[in-house]
């Protein structure tokens, strides 16, 4: 009984990853098939995907509550389920912003940002999905490094693509707009690495 408890947490973290890496495509393909007209529309749809990650949580939240022996700390389950949780709420905080900022047009660089967060979403799940093993696990370790990885290469591209605005764009209100998209494009990536830390955190308690 005490394992399939066990696995019940794991398995709800790689499901509310799997949202993530859902909302994290459905971003990718809004902006690259740009439709203003349809904007409303999409944000609809991946308020869907976040509502869904949403519920997922609150239902461990509930199992967690009556659960006397749990496979790591409360509070640790609880860090992770909120940041993953978070991971979701960051993508969708993106189109929110390019929706109430009136943006018609996508800059190439947030397409980048958009893959690099796809990229991100991806590991995280594989993260996840090792992360049941994580005493024994040869391979978690390095994967959270790729993690961190990735975020430096938001970084970069956030410092890039802030540069590259002030440089190529003089309509005050458009690098108004897309300062703040670059600031929730960057936060997707953060908010995957803190995911990874959670982890890191969780396997240097318990080994």
């Amino acid at each position: 009984m005490a394992k399939k408890s066990d696995n019940y947490y794991f398995e709800n973290f790689i499901q509310c990853v799997e949202c993530g890496c859902q909302a994290a495509k459905m971003l990718e393909e809004n902006l690259a098939n740009f439709d203003v007209s349809r904007l409303s529309e999409n944000l609809d749809e991946l308020h869907k995907i976040e509502h869904d990650a949403d519920k997922k949580k609150h239902e461990m939240m509930a199992v967690l509550v009556k659960a006397f022996i749990t496979p790591i700390e409360r509070e640790d389950i609880i860090l992770l389920s909120q940041s993953i949780d978070e991971v979701t709420d960051q993508i969708e905080d993106v189109l929110i912003r390019i929706y109430i900022n009136n943006v018609h047009t996508i800059r190439p660089e947030a397409l980048q940002f958009t893959k690099v967060i796809i990229r991100c979403c991806k590991v995280l799940k594989e993260i996840m999905e090792e992360f049941a093993n994580f005493k024994k696990s040869k391979t978690l370790h390095g994967l959270i490094i790729e993690i961190n990885a990735l975020e430096e290469e938001g970084d970069r591209l956030f410092i890039d693509s802030m540069r590259l605005l002030h440089t190529e764009v003089t309509d005050p209100l458009e690098i108004i707009a897309w300062r703040e998209i670059y600031n929730f494009l960057e936060k997707c990536c953060d908010a995957c690495e803190h995911v990874a830390d959670a982890v890191e955190s969780v396997i240097m308690k318990n080994t």
